[in-house]
């Protein structure tokens, strides 16, 4: 694993009883990428990233971070992680103010330094007025404005997103995709998921597509379009999917709601 790789998995495979839900990934990250990693629901994205992160274990293959091995039992790579999984689980009983410095610590923050960068960040994204209020009170979108500060106030060497954008606004999406290309030009490296084409397509250097438990698709956004022919990311995932009956089931549905 040369210095440039900070992220590699080799004949990945994980089972849940008799149904393989990865099939043999191999797939080398380098640092400074921005990944898209995508699939339709089933495929085997959050189990890749949680098969990363530890969350799961019970695999077979290799699953390399910064160079180690993470079955190894040394789980201090977390402390360059950041993740911003699908349905985060945040203690609501706790204020924004409580949950970020309780982050922060676990990260080795001092606590007067975790108050004071949760204030900053919570300012520049619109919601210090909530700093002190328990987060059950917040909306969707103030939630998902808390989980991605506390994947980011520790300034991780990876962070990996998995539909980081749910219940954001036009402007703060805007705002977090600027983020992101900033992070990758300072050399941070960005593992994304998401099944918004668009956004997958803007803002990945690498798209990796993934169905049934393997990569079926690799490189970045010209390339593929090259490869398969489409003028879009939406049109090459139903190609290398094989989903053509999109339109057809519309209309089936359309017409059974019309029903009286």
């Amino acid at each position: 694993m040369d210095s440039n790789t900070v992220l590699e998995l080799v004949d990945l495979r994980k089972s849940f009883g008799s149904k393989e839900v990865l099939k043999g990934i191999n797939l080398k990250v380098n640092k400074g990428s921005i990944i898209g990693y995508i699939g339709p629901n089933g495929a085997g994205k959050s189990t890749t990233v949680k098969l990363i992160m530890g969350l799961i274990t019970g695999y077979s293959g290799e699953i390399k971070i910064f160079g180690e091995e993470v079955s190894k039992g040394d789980e201090s790579y977390k402390k360059k992680i950041g993740y911003v999984p699908e349905v985060p689980e945040i203690y609501d009983s706790l204020t924004g103010k409580e949950y970020l410095t309780f982050v922060g610590q676990l990260y080795g923050i001092d606590y007067d330094k975790a108050d004071e960068k949760a204030r900053r960040l919570m300012d520049i994204l619109g919601i210090i007025d909530s700093y002190g209020k328990r987060i059950s009170s917040y909306s969707k979108g103030m939630k998902q404005k808390l989980i991605l500060i506390s994947s980011l106030m520790h300034n991780p060497e990876i962070l990996f997103l998995d539909e980081p954008l749910s219940g954001l606004d036009a402007n703060s999406v805007m705002i977090i995709k600027e983020i992101l290309a900033h992070l990758a030009e300072e050399g941070k490296t960005i593992f994304y998921s998401s099944h918004i084409m668009e956004v997958v397509e803007k803002i990945s250097d690498r798209i990796i597509l993934i169905n049934n438990g393997e990569i079926v698709a690799d490189g970045n956004f010209e390339e593929l379009k090259n490869n398969y022919k489409e003028s879009s990311l939406e049109n090459i995932f139903n190609e290398v999917t094989g989903f053509h009956e999109y339109k057809e089931l519309a209309e089936n549905f359309i017409s059974v709601v019309k029903e009286v």
